[in-house]
């Protein structure tokens, strides 16, 4: 039996700039690359090369059946020093939306996608004038805008705060980070990007058409007997004061891999199994069920785009398997009254997963010595799904 989708709902592939692009060489990440090759951490080089192979990637999405686009812009390659705008670069990016749309895509534009420029990292987002510095630069974005209809603001905010937190926390603390420690995001910077979100969002209301919004991480968090508290606690400090900040925004993004339980002691870790993804994370296709309910209980009057949703494996069999369970978790939940205008998948490219190459997310594979793109099955059963609007 056919399940079919609203009319105009999106079907998309996403990527991030820093992740595709290559040679983002006056960003924070760059940096933490260099400075971290001792400890593990991969180099992004060149990375895929998207930077010039943009309209190859998108011809990809559209001739597969796709109709959406997600994609962010650097910025630091937008002001690459305090105040100092590149015309080139905003140039660059116009294109980019125009290909989009010349190719019957709906560019999703992320003005901020995890990545920094080198002057804005000395201060991070706890400095005074913080906020103010990322509304400029948003100004900016706007005026390359015209034709956009959606715009993030922020991706991942409760990443982000994670990220820079945890920072700020092992510096104090003279502490190692341990990669099998589940950080909380830091609230204080939390409260930092939900006034940045606000100001920003206000900007682009005022100087495009776009309907605005920003994504969150959602986790997917079940409760073991006992620990309601503790689950209340985690599902706030980590997903529900950023969901809270979205309320009157024109849609929310979620974006679901995997789930995990919260028990006396916080969030568990994904035991070691057999069906654990490339990431470590456990086979939990029914998380994005999960997330859009808990997203609609929290924001019952705002639209939801599934912004990411995905899969890290080496067997695109099973990347198959997981996008159809997904899916159909998702067409319930609209069922049940849940007001869902798109699914974007993450990736549209195998590509760097900020520090590793190993965790391969994409429809469609890549060669990083020739660039050459070669679609997965993947890319073309859900691109028949995007075609025919249903499942």
């Amino acid at each position: 039996m056919s399940r079919s989708f609203p009319d105009g709902f999106l079907w998309g592939a996403a990527t991030a700039a820093h992740q595709v692009e290559g040679n983002n060489i006056n960003n924070d990440f760059w940096k933490l690359e260099l400075d971290a090759a001792e400890h593990g951490v991969e180099f992004s080089g060149d990375a895929l090369d998207s930077y010039h192979r943009y309209e190859e990637d998108m011809r990809l999405l559209a001739e597969a059946g796709f109709n959406t686009y997600r994609f962010s812009l650097e910025w630091s390659r937008i002001e690459p020093s305090p105040g100092r705008f590149s015309q080139a670069e905003l140039a660059h990016y116009r294109r980019m939306i125009e290909a989009c749309q010349r190719l019957g895509l709906q560019p999703v534009v992320t003005l901020h996608h995890f990545t920094h420029p080198l002057w804005f990292d000395e201060q991070r987002w706890l400095a005074d004038d913080a906020v103010d510095l990322f509304t400029r630069y948003v100004e900016q974005a706007c005026t390359i805008l015209e034709g956009v209809e959606w715009v993030c603001t922020i991706n991942e905010p409760n990443v982000v705060a994670i990220n820079h937190g945890m920072q700020r926390r092992l510096a104090v603390a003279g502490e190692v980070y341990d990669p099998e420690e589940s950080y909380l995001p830091d609230p204080e910077i939390g409260r930092v990007l939900i006034r940045a979100h606000q100001a920003a969002a206000k900007i682009v209301r005022s100087r495009t058409t776009a309907k605005v919004g920003w994504t969150v991480a959602n986790q997917a968090f079940t409760v073991t007997p006992g620990a309601e508290d503790k689950h209340t606690e985690i599902q706030y400090l980590f997903e529900d004061m950023y969901l809270e900040a979205a309320r009157g925004d024109d849609f929310i993004g979620v974006q679901s891999y995997t789930s995990q339980p919260i028990d006396a002691d916080g969030i568990v870790r994904h035991p070691p199994h057999p069906d654990n993804t490339i990431m470590g994370w456990a086979y939990r296709p029914d998380a994005l069920g999960i997330a859009v309910r808990h997203t609609r209980e929290v924001l019952p009057d705002t639209p939801i785009v599934i912004t990411e949703n995905g899969i890290a494996t080496a067997d695109d069999e099973r990347r198959i398997a997981y996008i159809n369970e997904a899916l159909n978790h998702l067409r319930d939940c609209m069922a049940e009254g849940a007001n869902v205008l798109g699914y974007i998948h993450w990736s549209l490219l195998d590509n760097f997963e900020w520090g590793r190459w190993a965790p391969t997310f994409g429809l469609v594979a890549v060669n990083r010595e020739t660039f050459e793109r070669i679609p997965k099955p993947s890319l073309h059963v859900l691109g028949a799904l995007a075609t025919a609007n249903a499942l």
